[in-house]
């Protein structure tokens, strides 16, 4: 997954991330505006999981997600 797409595509991936991680609000993913590491600190401050669960995650999401 190329986060350059996600980014400028990031009206379309909002709904996926939503489905994903649904504790995420409108203003995190606002926040967030496709940027794989502001995804990763709002994922590990809604869940309160550790950052190598959080990067397992995305890396699931991901690969759920490849172009």
């Amino acid at each position: 997954m190329n986060w350059d797409t996600v980014e400028g595509n990031w009206k379309q991936f909002r709904g996926n991330v939503k489905a994903q991680w649904g504790k995420l609000t409108d203003d995190h993913l606002d926040v967030i505006a496709g940027k794989r590491v502001e995804l990763a600190g709002k994922i590990q401050e809604a869940y309160g999981i550790t950052k190598d669960e959080t990067e397992k995650q995305i890396k699931s999401f991901e690969e759920m997600n490849k172009d």
